[in-house]
């Protein structure tokens, strides 16, 4: 890692300049401040009259309540409903059969594939109860895109922010919705996410554009007649000298038909006339999608828990962990069609099956269709240059003096006195103990953080920071989806092969895209920027489970005296003790992964040295 500025470059002209305006607020009824930019002098009064009449509806989408909507900046203020939505969730280690081609051992939420869909409103606290019933399997439990401002010790990454939750304990998550759109849960330990331990999460709130209907989220998986264990040993091994396992299918909201024909397709109905809006949510483990729906547009509202001004497409192109809020208008001639969700090869993705499910229009005997994909499909491995309802500038003064490069590369690495092949970022492959977080050193003022925590420090007085994520020259050119916990970072500019002051004119620092998973092209660069507005440690990672399985991970201690640490002798440390007495009593396996994801041979004792 090191600073931008040692390529000796100068940035000119970059820096944004604005029209002289004043800046005027108006006040919710919980008192949070709503920002609006208006001219000096606007008179307040109708407008005001207008937000406070304002109600979310079919021809309203814009609205939301008093003095919050689809232009209030949700990263400085949320309503303040008083509300508490309360979930459940049981993890149980049992057998399902979602494409018919025979049971498997599942890791499920609820006994279901997907998870329960968490529902609450935007400005509600969530209070979600998790289970664990597995009998040999540690969890804990990640709120994908969700911001946990000041609530670093409820993001939910083991080894990170939290102890692993041992079989037969419980844990509460609490914390505020303070962004609306679409998201999804998913375990953060081991592969179980790529086993079922997956569900997906929509806020209420006010959108870009109208619809009539919200058909809810569509989860579009990878699905293996091995288990997740079982790829990700595979994966490694073929790490060595080949690619890693291909699935056998694709899931589209948790079905499919499979290769003899068995199974069902997902089906969905469409009122003609009316526009629907659908939650597309990939939650694969090793596949970017291809997604279309024949003969129909999608218009895209949102990318990720980012609003975004609406425009047209034929096909999306969604990485692990990304979401797409589309709207689909009902009016074409009425019968069935193929909704596709294809393996993205351009994204360096495979997969022996092929995802479809049907959309009918109502009254419609449902069929399967005869119809066929749009042209023209995408080329390359990019998501579009999208463009943010609330526009927000990066400052560009300082970021040749404060970038700094997170190389990825893969090749050997030294563990446990063997020579393996693991991904490394910023020159070390992570590997965490689930039984002592980041936030536990921070608690104990202990900063001798493990080399292989791939700790990075942001400096304290920075208000943003800039990273240049670069494909060594020796790295397999394949596309990353990295994804930031804890915020959603600045898209300031991608490209391929090494990145140097010739590319600085090619970024964007006015409005750019923003979102909290974006590809890192195959043999390229990725620049990304965020402000250091949220304490926490927060994890960046490939979500890639095969690659975070070989360490494809680093973590940014941000703003660390003002972390929210667990109070003394509250369930966040019970959680730690029930797992130590778990490991002291139970030493069934020793810990064979990265603590996030899959890793083997096995790492005797937890372990690592030469990192």
């Amino acid at each position: 890692m090191k600073s931008l500025l040692a390529l000796g470059v100068s940035l000119l002209g970059l820096s944004a300049t604005s029209a002289a305006v004043s800046v005027q607020y108006l006040r919710g009824e919980s008192g949070a401040r709503a920002e609006k930019r208006v001219p000096s002098g606007t008179d307040l009064s109708p407008l005001l009259a207008e937000r406070q009449a304002c109600t979310n509806g079919p021809t309203s989408r814009n609205c939301w309540s008093a003095g919050f909507d689809v232009n209030t900046n949700m990263y400085q203020s949320w309503p303040n409903t008083g509300r508490i939505v309360s979930y459940d969730l049981s993890i149980t280690n049992t057998t399902c059969n979602p494409d018919g081609n025979g049971a498997r051992i599942c890791l499920l939420v609820n006994n279901s594939l997907p998870g329960p869909v968490i529902t609450a409103n935007w400005g509600d606290t969530l209070r979600i109860t998790v289970r664990n019933k597995m009998q040999h399997n540690g969890t804990s439990i990640h709120w994908h895109g969700l911001r946990q401002l000041n609530s670093n010790i409820q993001d939910g990454a083991n080894g990170i922010t939290e102890c692993a939750l041992a079989p037969g304990d419980a844990k509460t998550y609490q914390f505020r919705a303070t962004e609306y759109g679409t998201s999804w849960y998913h375990s953060h330990f081991s592969g179980q996410y790529g086993d079922g331990v997956i569900g997906t999460i929509i806020i209420n709130g006010p959108a870009t554009a109208n619809y009539d209907i919200d058909l809810g989220t569509y989860t579009l998986s990878d699905w293996y007649y091995i288990t997740a264990f079982q790829a990700g040993a595979r994966a490694f091994n073929f790490g060595l000298g080949g690619p890693p396992p291909t699935g056998d299918n694709i899931l589209i909201n948790g079905t499919n038909k499979n290769a003899q024909g068995g199974g069902a397709y997902s089906k969905v109905t469409l009122t003609p006339g009316k526009t629907h809006r659908l939650r597309l949510v990939n939650t694969a483990i090793d596949a970017s999608m291809r997604v279309a729906l024949d003969n129909h547009t999608f218009t895209v509202i949102a990318n990720d828990f980012v609003p975004v001004v609406p425009y047209t497409t034929d096909w999306i192109q969604i990485g692990i962990g990304q979401r797409y809020d589309v709207l689909i208008t009902a009016n074409k001639t009425a019968r069935n069609y193929w909704f596709r969700a294809d393996i993205e090869g351009n994204c360096q993705s495979a997969n022996h099956g092929a995802g479809r499910a049907i959309f009918t229009y109502q009254g419609t005997t449902v069929a399967d269709p005869t119809t066929s994909p749009p042209i023209n499909p995408p080329v390359g491995c990019n998501n579009p240059a999208s463009t943010p309802k609330i526009a927000l500038n990066v400052p560009s003064a300082q970021f040749t003096s404060q970038a700094q490069t997170l190389p990825v590369a893969f090749g050997p690495v030294v563990t446990n006195n063997q020579s393996l092949v693991l991904w490394t970022i910023n020159g070390t492959s992570m590997i965490i103990d689930p039984g002592k977080p980041t936030v536990k050193y921070v608690a104990e003022g202990n900063t001798s953080y493990p080399a292989s925590y791939n700790v990075v420090s942001v400096p304290p007085t920075a208000q943003w920071t800039y990273w240049i994520v670069q494909q060594a020259p020796t790295a397999p050119p394949i596309a990353h989806p990295i994804h930031l916990h804890g915020h959603d970072f600045f898209i300031l500019g991608t490209g391929s092969g090494q990145f140097s002051a010739a590319n600085i004119p090619q970024l964007s620092f006015t409005n750019p895209p923003r979102r909290d998973v974006a590809f890192l092209p195959g043999g390229g660069w990725l620049v990304l920027a965020y402000p250091t507005d949220n304490p926490g440690a927060w994890l960046m990672h490939c979500h890639i489970a095969f690659h975070v399985s070989m360490g494809l991970s680093v973590q940014f201690l941000e703003r660390k005296s003002e972390i929210t640490l667990p109070a003394p002798n509250s369930e966040w440390y019970n959680t730690c003790q029930n797992w130590k007495n778990y490991q002291q009593n139970h030493p069934i396996y020793p810990q064979d992964d990265s603590g996030l994801k899959k890793r083997w041979p096995p790492i005797v004792g937890g372990e690592i040295s030469g990192v």
